[in-house]
């Protein structure tokens, strides 16, 4: 296994393939309907034209098994220093450590441009998800309760956040 730098050529698909499994399938994201590989496009070129990373784990094959990036958190001047980082393996491939590999390396990338919160947005459910960014430091900072509603019921949505020794020198504006 390998962590790469996806791009859109050769990993749009997969990673499409990912995201709409947890979409059809589970609360990791609150969307409702599958999202088409024209999305991909604007995406990539989003995280691209900011500097946020798409790594993902490879295999042998070249085959995706999981990816995870970071964008921004708000958008006003204020939190250019926080990101909100998202993390998804392929529903084959979880717990075994992959989604572990990818959030260690999206934290030192995110050190590496001077960030100083990272912010993961997780369903109250996802035990696992929340158990993986408690390992790796992240603390609950809030929760939004019934903010979203999927599968007949109301979801609560966690907050966790890292908060790294980066920049040493912050400035306004």
């Amino acid at each position: 296994m390998q962590i790469i730098n996806c791009t859109y050529e050769n990993h749009a698909e997969q990673i499409l393939e990912i995201l709409n499994e947890a979409i059809l399938n589970s609360t990791a994201l609150y969307d409702y309907k599958p999202r088409s590989i024209e999305s991909m496009g604007n995406w990539f070129k989003v995280k691209n034209e900011n500097k946020f990373p798409v790594i993902g784990i490879i295999d042998g094959k070249g085959n995706l098994l999981g990816f995870a990036s970071y964008s921004t958190f708000r958008a006003w001047p204020a939190y250019k220093y926080s990101i909100e980082h998202s993390l998804y393996i392929h529903k084959n491939h979880r717990d075994k450590g992959l989604g572990r590999t990818l959030l260690q390396k999206l934290i030192v990338l995110a050190s590496e441009q001077n960030y100083h919160v990272m912010v993961g947005g997780i369903d109250i459910t996802n035990i696992g998800s929340i158990t993986l960014h408690q390992k790796l430091g992240f603390v609950h900072s809030g929760t939004i309760m019934q903010v979203a509603f999927k599968f007949g019921r109301w979801l609560d949505l966690g907050f966790y956040q890292l908060t790294l020794a980066t920049p040493q020198s912050p400035t306004d504006g």
